[in-house]
């Protein structure tokens, strides 16, 4: 399952994409605004958003794109590597 992470901490990224290749996700992480950040999230099975770490306009820009494209979107407030593991496991009751 692909995942689109929004949010956490840049020294984190490493560990993210660690936590997901655990569950047998592949995690594309995004810690900051790029350009044409709409068109670089793509089709992915979910988002994950780190709330209390990203941009008001990162959430909008990333939830409606989900809306478009009927993506489903997790929140999570803290951008720890435990919470992305827990919030990992929710997703997988959710989709499965």
């Amino acid at each position: 399952m692909s995942i689109i992470l929004v949010g956490g901490h840049e020294r984190m990224e490493r560990e993210y994409k660690v936590i997901g290749n655990k569950h047998g996700h592949k995690i594309k992480v995004f810690t900051k605004l790029t350009p044409r950040f709409n068109k670089s999230i793509g089709n992915p099975d979910a988002i994950v958003l780190f709330t209390s770490t990203v941009s008001h306009k990162m959430v909008h820009t990333a939830v409606k794109e989900a809306n478009k494209k009927r993506i489903p979107v997790m929140r999570c407030h803290t951008s720890s590597g435990s919470s992305l593991e827990e919030t990992l496991k929710q997703l997988q009751a959710v989709v499965c």
